[in-house]
């Protein structure tokens, strides 16, 4: 396993579920998620994501209300689907943007856009919602329709493929810090993770998605339950005994 095309390849196959939450009526399975982000690649590439752009994603809720962030989860994965789908066309995807966003596409929730100044050129996608704008594509309505194979292109894992606040990161150094994690934690397809830090930094993305995705792990969010394990930041109390804080995961 080379590179998250790789990963998400294999993830394809798994059975089980991957992502959990008391907002969804169905449990989102493995082989559902990662062919959709082979929809979602191949969507991209429509609005002309190749090698080497850049992709800003918005991890955020179908519908906000007044107190939620960029970066949290409750109700849907639309936003981690829209991450990887990037990379997977040889882009870079930016979990943490600004307001002004020099990029080739932007995904984020409608209910969001407006924050967001987007560059000449830079196309918005939005899930939720749906957007007012015309101009604004939906994600979801038309990721349904999409080819479910895997996008074209070799990516190798020297390649860039996220960026936070803090740095871009390589392919084969994602997947090589999840291993670590799977590894010092026991992660294994027994194991529910709770993701209860915000998805803007590569630290989150690496404990709560790639690390479960490569051994079958169950991936719980907008649960007050608890896991076996909590991806959580410094504040705050979690109902885990077991948590991976993601500013101390080395990427």
């Amino acid at each position: 396993m080379h590179t998250l095309s790789d990963l998400v390849a294999a993830g394809r196959e798994r059975d089980g579920v991957f992502f959990s939450t008391p907002e969804r009526s169905a449990p989102y399975s493995y082989r559902d998620f990662c062919t959709n982000v082979w929809k979602g690649g191949n969507l991209m590439r429509h609005y002309g994501v190749r090698e080497g752009m850049e992709v800003a994603v918005v991890v955020g809720p179908k519908n906000p209300v007044e107190g939620d962030e960029p970066g949290y989860l409750r109700d849907c994965p639309d936003g981690l689907l829209a991450v990887l789908a990037a990379t997977l066309d040889g882009a870079v995807a930016d979990i943490a943007p600004g307001v002004e966003v020099d990029a080739t596409a932007l995904v984020a929730p409608a209910a969001w856009l407006d924050r967001y100044e987007l560059a000449p050129g830079t196309k918005a996608l939005s899930y939720g919602g749906p957007s007012d704008d015309p101009t604004v594509a939906g994600f979801e309505r038309e990721l349904w329709s999409e080819n479910p194979l895997q996008p074209p292109g070799e990516r190798t894992p020297d390649d860039p493929a996220l960026r936070d606040a803090d740095g871009t990161y390589s392919h084969g150094e994602l997947l090589a810090a999840g291993e670590r994690v799977v590894e010092e934690y026991g992660i294994d397809a027994e194991t529910t993770v709770a993701v209860r830090a915000p998805v803007t930094s590569a630290g989150t993305v690496v404990t709560g998605i790639l690390a479960p995705l490569r051994v079958g792990a169950t991936v719980r969010f907008g649960d007050d339950a608890a896991s076996d394990v909590a991806v959580a930041g410094d504040e705050g109390d979690v109902p885990e005994k077991t948590v991976i804080r993601p500013g101390e995961v080395s990427v």
